[in-house]
């Protein structure tokens, strides 16, 4: 059976006890919510991995995309990303490799770490063929089937791009069509061979892998705005409202599902956009790539994805796939990789004090680091910080004359005030 449906039996597995134990939920409810699709945990029995739960009353969760490119193949720093990705508290992690020998890339990654991961099997079959658009339908169900038999916990495919997408496409009022990869793929098949996405068609068949090896999948978001300009317009949300009739299709045959948005938004946009996909959608989890903000930030994009990301978190986005400082530029760096999960982690964070079932927690995180300062405990702050490693860093490396920062030394507003209570007392 699957988790969707041992939660539909009320069945509490180890990997319920063990998520429910780590966000500080009742076993019980979220069992429940497991059972209505509104918490998923993406959990291939074919691979050993940390579970985590993403949905309602859940920690807002970060991904990390790596992967080699066909320009740029070098496998060890790859894995390296991956490490690195998972030392500063990525929680999962997606390989979208698309240069080299894919399975051997996919399987040394996976052994490298331990956290959930993802993949995008549509990318390995067009790499069987000579031109994307000459793959077939058994290359991107066989690509499913052997993800999902290597052990990959959540595969994004982009079963939403339909005939009804192609046509808001061809409408034109768009400045970038489709800037996703899979999304583009589809649309290009689909124009060659005259024929409806296979995903979109034999739907219940990709449910069927899905349920055999009880492995997650991802709703690709294909038609996901690329600009400001673009947001918020027909293409996306035709695609969402078929989305949200495959999620119910997931649901039925007990296979987990979650929602993949956008994109590029400009902020006010962004609560109506996250509301929207959750009520199309059925509550089902949703999770953004961002949303980038503003398109004029070329080298700072893990900043506006990450301005985000916050607000849509606060929104209730559930999951959240950082960017980096080469988004729109080039391959990221191992630099690159560890900057952006650090910086989308501070946005989850900031957005878990505004969640429900999540606010206390994330504030007592805050308080303790509240303590820590105002007591000087620099160890501790260390500790407590999102990159420990840096805070030690800067401080160290500036000329310290007290037990304060170098910022105010003995003019320090804490301890001015500290010591004139003190003699008050």
């Amino acid at each position: 059976m699957t988790l969707m449906e041992d939660a539909k039996k009320g069945l509490i597995t180890p990997q319920i006890l063990e998520v429910a134990k780590k966000e500080g939920i009742d076993p019980d409810l979220m069992c429940s919510c497991i059972a209505k699709g509104i918490i998923v945990i993406p959990d291939n029995p074919a691979r050993e991995s940390i579970p985590i739960g993403i949905g309602r009353y859940m920690s807002t969760k970060v991904n990390t995309n790596i992967g080699t490119s066909r320009d740029y193949i070098n496998v060890q720093e790859e894995i390296e990303k991956a490490r690195i990705a998972e030392k500063f508290g990525a929680d999962a992690l997606m390989d979208l490799s698309t240069g080299g020998d894919l399975d051997s890339v996919r399987s040394m990654i996976m052994k490298a770490v331990h956290i959930t991961i993802g993949s995008v099997p549509i990318y390995q079959a067009a790499a069987s063929r000579k031109a994307v658009v000459d793959m077939t339908s058994d290359d991107m169900f066989n690509a499913v089937r052997k993800h999902a038999k290597d052990g990959v916990d959540f595969v994004t495919v982009h079963a939403g791009v339909n005939l009804n997408s192609l046509e808001w496409i061809k409408k034109g009022g768009r400045i970038t069509e489709v800037v996703s990869r899979g999304g583009a793929f589809t649309l290009a098949w689909m124009l060659h061979n005259q024929e409806d996405n296979p995903f979109y068609t034999e739907y219940d068949y990709l449910l069927e892998i899905a349920y055999e090896h009880d492995m997650a999948v991802s709703l690709g978001d294909g038609m996901r705005p690329g600009c400001i300009h673009d947001a918020s317009d027909g293409a996306m949300f035709t695609e969402i409202v078929t989305l949200g009739e495959l999620v119910q299709r997931a649901r039925t045959a007990n296979v987990q599902s979650f929602v993949e948005g956008p994109g590029h938004v400009p902020v006010n946009e962004i609560g109506t956009c996250v509301k929207t996909m959750k009520s199309l959608c059925h509550d089902a989890p949703v999770y953004l790539l961002g949303p980038l903000v503003t398109d004029i930030a070329p080298g700072y994009d893990h900043i506006t994805g990450a301005i985000g990301g916050t607000l849509a978190g606060m929104y209730g986005a559930d999951f959240l796939c950082m960017t980096t400082p080469s988004e729109h530029l080039a391959l990221p760096t191992v630099d690159d990789i560890r900057e952006g999960v650090i910086v989308t982690k501070i946005a989850a964070h900031a957005a878990d004090i505004t969640k429900e079932g999540q606010k206390e927690r994330a504030r007592a995180m805050d308080d303790r680091m509240s303590h820590a300062r105002h007591r000087f405990d620099w160890e501790e702050q260390y500790r407590l910080a999102i990159d420990g490693e840096r805070a030690r860093t800067i401080r160290e490396s500036r000329v310290i004359s007290s037990d304060t920062c170098s910022m105010c030394g003995d003019l320090c507003a804490l301890k001015i005030v500290k010591e004139a209570l003190s003699k008050e007392k």
